[in-house]
């Protein structure tokens, strides 16, 4: 999305950049609340018959799970397709920032890149509520939304390659601070187990 959805790009269109990002973003955090409220209705559900200390073991498996699948590589289970790039030219600027925002902010209908959605999943679900669920998830669609931020300034494709380079170059550091606070969750949960 970030060469997609950019000043130079929105201009190209005739669209706005501010009103498709904010479209976006509102969207994403719709799309993690809704995944949010799901998960959290399910662990709550699951919450009369789980111990807080079996609930902690679970987050400890999940969260070292993703690392593990994270530091694997490779292709991760889910879905294989992305959101329908034919939405640029068809509609006006705030459908498709609000179409890709939703799908994006629910995390596993698009291409999982990386195991810590299904750990905001696992999480929202441990919440075992419903609104506790839903927070967990606005969070996580507002993040999946904010690298749409970085793109304010590109007004030439000069200032697009700059912007890949710079995310091209950060990707190993955010992978593997990724990967630490997986693990460290894990730990942490087991650490709670243990005392």
């Amino acid at each position: 999305m970030l060469a997609s959805i950019t000043p130079l790009g929105e201009r190209g269109r005739g669209r706005r950049w501010g009103r498709t990002t904010t479209a976006y973003a509102l969207a994403s955090g719709l799309g993690g609340a809704v995944v949010g409220v799901v998960a959290g209705t399910a662990g709550a559900a699951a919450r009369a018959v789980l111990h807080p200390a079996a609930a902690a073991s679970l987050i400890a498996v999940v969260c070292g799970l993703a690392a593990l699948l994270d530091l694997r590589g490779g292709p991760l289970p889910g879905p294989r397709r992305q959101v329908d790039e034919r939405w640029l030219v068809k509609y006006r600027g705030w459908v498709y920032g609000a179409g890709f925002g939703f799908q994006l902010g629910l995390g596993v209908v698009t291409i999982v890149t990386t195991a810590s959605v299904y750990a905001v999943v696992a999480l929202a679900a441990l919440t075992g509520s419903p609104i506790g669920g839903a927070l967990v998830g606005v969070v996580f669609g507002l993040v999946r939304a904010a690298p749409l931020l970085m793109t304010a300034s590109v007004t030439t494709p000069a200032q697009l390659r700059a912007l890949h380079r710079r995310a091209d170059a950060w990707r190993p550091r955010a992978h593997r601070a990724a990967v630490a606070a997986q693990a460290a969750v894990a730990v942490g949960a087991v650490a709670w187990v243990v005392r």
